[in-house]
């Protein structure tokens, strides 16, 4: 096992391991026990009494968190050649598609998000080896399959992310960055959690929300109770 650093050993001294917090003493705290020297992701990891194997538990969803994720995503756009030019104003990275295709089929993925016009799925859908495995895949449940590409575009720069829910039953998902202040992550949290939250599915029985833990990058896990998720 990995020695840890002094700095690392003195942030997990501040967390008491045995300890539920609530989400604004976590979102304060992850905050206090960042060792990173750079402007970490906050993330959060949500464990749920579901089974992702039944189809109406496999959740999958978006959310638009109020403060962004502190991330610039670069988007592709795979449209026809009459919307590259809307694609590209609406603030796509890239925009087209037969050369755009061929890109990605030949292993660039040097992009975050990807949206598509329905007409162009027939192509992208060959995508599917290259993007599958990375998430990136678009999808009509997400919104990133649509007529509408300019309005995706705009929603995922204004902070729109996608989650979904591992076969394990947990959903990660970043809420923004180190340099937030405790009060941003907490709003974007309670978006997240909200949503899903609203999403429980009718047939999940026990107990939803069994666990929520907070952590920015190379910090130790916050444990956060449930029961003060506003």
């Amino acid at each position: 096992m990995a020695k840890l650093s002094k700095a690392r050993k003195a942030a997990a001294e501040k967390v008491d391991v045995d300890k539920q917090y609530s989400l604004t003493e976590a979102t304060a705290l992850v905050k206090k026990v960042n060792t990173a020297k750079f402007n970490a992701s906050v993330d959060v990891h949500v464990r749920l009494g579901i089974d992702p194997r039944k189809a109406d538990q496999a959740l999958r969803g978006t959310v638009t968190l109020p403060h962004g994720t502190g991330k610039t995503k670069r988007v592709v756009a795979f449209v026809t050649p009459d919307k590259e030019q809307e694609a590209l104003d609406a603030g796509a990275d890239f925009a087209g598609l037969d050369e755009l295709v061929t890109k990605v089929n030949d292993g660039w993925t040097d992009f975050d998000v990807v949206v598509a016009m329905p007409q162009t799925m027939a192509k992208v859908g060959r995508l599917g080896r290259v993007l599958g495995p990375r998430g990136l895949m678009p999808n009509p449940k997400t919104g990133t399959v649509t007529m509408d590409v300019a309005q995706a575009i705009a929603d995922v720069k204004g902070g729109k992310i996608a989650f979904r829910v591992d076969k394990f039953g947990i959903v990660h998902s970043s809420i923004g960055r180190v340099e937030f202040t405790p009060e941003q992550l907490k709003d974007n949290a309670n978006e997240l959690l909200g949503t899903l939250v609203r999403m429980k599915p009718s047939s999940a029985k026990g107990t939803y929300m069994k666990s929520v833990t907070m952590c920015s990058t190379m910090s130790p896990g916050i444990k956060i109770d449930p029961k003060t998720i506003a």
